[in-house]
């Protein structure tokens, strides 16, 4: 997957891509378009856990608020 012009992976459980691909339909966005935005919003916290961790604290935050 490339992120902001580089390429890295992302190893998540399949309920969390299923959520995530869930979440990019209801925001009309894409799931690499999401992963970006969280990456980006990492970037700016030093304490910020692994984007793996950031996507799964992510899908879940999403999922309570509904």
């Amino acid at each position: 997957m490339n992120i902001a012009g580089h390429s890295t992976s992302v190893t998540l459980e399949q309920a969390f891509w299923l959520a995530l691909k869930e979440i990019a339909e209801v925001q009309q966005s894409s799931v690499a378009a999401i992963i970006a935005e969280i990456d980006r919003a990492r970037g700016e916290d030093p304490g910020a856990p692994n984007l793996s961790s950031a996507i799964r604290v992510f899908v879940l935050t999403n999922l309570q608020g509904r």
